[in-house]
């Protein structure tokens, strides 16, 4: 088993994954939340202890980040705490994929391995949707190429933005409403979140689908708004919330 570490800009996501390519236990946590690397072993291994994940069940660790700040923590943390080597994914990681942009050595880890996944999973054209801190949408060939895609700012990042530039708007949750038309403060606000994110999508996916002009193109919903947006997408073909976590184990397989 591998355990494998996705650091985003909000949240990390770690996971356990098996020689099936199959999560078998995830944790999220903040990555705002400064911590210093005794403070992510003693969390890390109590979340291990509880699933009964001892350090010799696990093979080695695969860290991927786009927060260099958490990654010069958290590697050390995860040397600890595994029995076998620690493998960080970035650019420069020898994959059997090939990153089409003008910039490749400035693309995330997370796109890198979604392209992995997407690749060794689908084998065709694929619009991966990352819905985290922001929506990436990655354009994936059958034969994993990333030839780019788009940034959009996130569903957290609305409901954020309401919540700290308005003086009388509550907080709300990210779920489906009753309807679209809402009655109350807060059943307005959950509307315009929740329908607005996914008609963003819909639309924005079609946007790619008639310049990318290829025929038979997969869209996959990712990330950790994906099973509560995804559904409801009429553009999303499937919904896999743990993609990046198993890319991150491909990759483990492919470098270890």
């Amino acid at each position: 088993m591998k355990l494998v570490v996705d650091v985003g800009n909000t949240e990390t996501v770690m996971g356990v994954v098996d020689a099936d390519r199959e999560p078998v236990a995830t944790w999220r946590v903040s990555t705002q939340v400064p911590r210093t690397a005794d403070e992510y072993t003693h969390l890390l291994r109590s979340m291990l202890r509880e699933r009964s994940f001892g350090p010799e069940v696990l093979e080695m660790a695969v860290l991927g980040s786009v927060v260099p700040s958490a990654t010069e923590v958290l590697r050390p943390t995860l040397e600890r705490v595994v029995s076998g080597g620690v493998l960080l994914v970035d650019p420069s990681s020898d994959l059997p994929i090939r990153l089409e942009v003008d910039e490749p050595q400035t693309v995330g880890a997370d796109r890198i391995v979604n392209t992995l996944a997407a690749m060794e999973l689908y084998g065709r054209d694929t619009i991966v949707v990352d819905l985290g801190t922001a929506t990436t949408y990655d354009l994936v060939t059958a034969d994993g190429a990333f030839v780019g895609g788009v940034i959009a700012p996130g569903v957290s990042a609305g409901l954020e933005w309401l919540n700290r530039r308005t003086a009388k708007l509550p907080s709300v949750d990210m779920s489906r409403p009753a309807q679209v038309i809402g009655t109350r403060t807060e059943a307005c606000i959950r509307s315009g979140i929740f329908y607005g994110v996914i008609d963003a999508l819909d639309g924005m996916v079609a946007r790619l689908r008639a310049e990318w002009a290829r025929t038979d193109v997969l869209v996959v919903a990712t990330g950790g708004y994906a099973e509560v947006v995804g559904p409801e997408a009429t553009t999303v073909d499937e919904v896999a919330p743990f993609l990046t976590l198993i890319g991150l184990a491909i990759a483990g397989e492919l470098l270890g």
